[in-house]
């Protein structure tokens, strides 16, 4: 109906705004609300309407915080009162984003959702540092895990025994903390120390830069070479592939 709010889900990709979609790009351009993560591509928001209000919902580690709860019900009311608001997040709203929370925040409210995906940064980053996550001579599989919460934490629903045989590319995303007793248990439950191993930060920005090592050093080597969040960590042959 004329003048129905409406919310858009919107995945910004890895930081670098060409990486944003046509489709997401064109949903911050009519925007009437944005409402944004610190890991989305603010220069984009230098495209949207003079008058777009623009919401911060930054959720830094171990700092400023802005509950999931307030910014499911940050979407639900602009859209109640006629707006086209666009949920901006980086990487895809639906890969550890939270994205499906606030689809059924909003399904709930009767608000009606648009979804615009965006390239993960667990497919960009190691693309963007020259690893292919999946090569015919070296693994036929990926798989994509967030080691927010470390092996053994009684949250923890990962079984890491079975991910150390699983022979398949292993993406750590949200580790950087947690990669020592990562790499720790993998090792304890029969990975290859030997296991090519490789973390790459801020890809897709002018200060991504990468560290390549061994199941047994990437800790190490990423703590010692100072990288901080955001980054993954990519373990698997493909780790070592050179062009």
């Amino acid at each position: 109906m004329p003048g129905q709010g409406h919310v858009t889900l919107v995945g910004g990709g890895p930081g670098d705004p060409g990486l944003l979609t046509v489709a997401g790009l064109e949903a911050v351009r009519t925007a009437d609300v944005i409402v944004c993560d610190r890991l989305a591509p603010l220069a984009v928001l230098a495209e949207a309407p003079a008058g777009a209000q623009v919401i911060d919902v930054a959720k830094i580690p171990r700092g400023e915080y802005t509950p999931q709860e307030r910014i499911n019900e940050l979407l639900v009311e602009h859209a109640l009162l006629g707006r086209k608001v666009v949920r901006l997040k980086g990487g895809d709203n639906f890969v550890f984003g939270r994205g499906g929370e606030e689809l059924l925040a909003c399904a709930e409210a009767g608000v009606p959702v648009t979804v615009i995906p965006g390239v993960s940064s667990a497919i960009a980053a190691p693309a963007l540092a020259g690893i292919p996550l999946t090569h015919r001579s070296l693994t036929q599989g990926v798989t994509i895990v967030s080691a927010h919460l470390p092996p053994g934490h009684p949250d923890s629903t990962l079984d890491w025994a079975a991910l150390a045989r699983a022979n398949t590319t292993l993406v750590i995303m949200m580790g950087v903390a947690t990669l020592p007793e990562v790499t720790s248990e993998l090792i304890k439950q029969g990975m290859d120390p030997a296991t090519p191993a490789a973390t790459v930060a801020d890809a897709g920005m002018p200060s991504q830069r990468s560290v390549r090592a061994t199941l047994a050093t990437i800790a190490e080597v990423t703590a010692q070479t100072g990288i901080k969040p955001p980054a993954v960590t990519v373990i698997g042959a493909v780790a070592g592939f050179q062009a």
